[in-house]
């Protein structure tokens, strides 16, 4: 593990609260709105990811909603590249791509628009957290369905207990905080 993985560990735990019984009992909802809200810190994870997969290895980043938009959008601006919303169903306007994934108590389904992506575009994938793996799967399957190529899938925390991580197999999970 590289010196700045483990600051960027660091910066990522810092910058979480855990939230007892949200959204409901027995669950510790992993709350990194105070992460975004430390200019420096969030300003070193961006750069952090950036650095990581190298700036011109991708095109356009697509952030998984909700939280996923807030790191998709600085990666975009930060590289010059574009951002596309990868959204709950019913959101997007125009004609739309779905993925459905399994919930603990039924199923959700992730939309993208049809026109999205260009043929071939390379796309960084970003969420905020991976837990079960069920909505990256989709958002990684819509990137590819819309036409492109996912080039990437970084998360600033990875619940590793939950075992996202064996879902996306064989695919490349970057993590920058494993707990």
């Amino acid at each position: 593990m590289t010196d700045q993985h483990t600051d960027l560990a660091a910066i990522v735990e810092s910058g979480t609260v855990d939230v007892p019984d949200f959204p409901k009992p027995g669950v510790v909802f992993k709350d990194l709105m105070p992460l975004f809200a430390d200019g420096p810190a969030f300003r070193q994870v961006i750069d952090g990811i950036i650095a990581h997969h190298g700036e011109g290895s991708f095109d356009v980043v697509a952030g998984v909603e909700a939280r996923g938009f807030v790191v998709a959008a600085a990666i975009a601006y930060a590289t010059g590249t574009g951002v596309v919303p990868v959204r709950k169903a019913g959101k997007l306007p125009r004609k739309a791509l779905s993925a459905s994934y399994e919930l603990e108590y039924g199923e959700a389904a992730l939309e993208v628009h049809e026109d999205a992506f260009i043929a071939g575009q390379r796309v960084l994938v970003v969420d905020d957290v991976l837990a079960t793996g069920g909505t990256a799967a989709a958002a990684l399957e819509l990137v590819e369905r819309a036409g492109g190529t996912v080039a990437g899938f970084t998360v600033l925390m990875e619940l590793a207990f939950l075992k996202g991580r064996e879902r996306l197999s064989p695919r490349t999970v970057h993590a920058l905080l494993t707990v």
